[in-house]
């Protein structure tokens, strides 16, 4: 036999679970430390300056 299911109980856990499944993925993006966020900011511009240094220039001979 099929167990009886309230529909009105059935949907309100479904929506704490969801608010629940939320709230660990905003742990997961914003919940980083001060030293990983300056860290991951300074990889981040060692690579911009490493890219920055090796970008070719134009040359005056190249332009129209």
């Amino acid at each position: 036999m099929a167990d009886i299911v309230n529909l009105r109980q059935a949907r309100k856990q479904k929506a704490r679970d969801e608010k629940v499944r939320a709230a660990d993925q905003n742990r997961a993006l914003h919940g980083r430390s001060k030293a990983e966020k300056q860290r991951d900011r300074l990889i981040a511009d060692k690579a911009e300056r490493f890219v920055a240094g090796h970008r070719l220039e134009p040359s005056a001979k190249d332009e129209p």
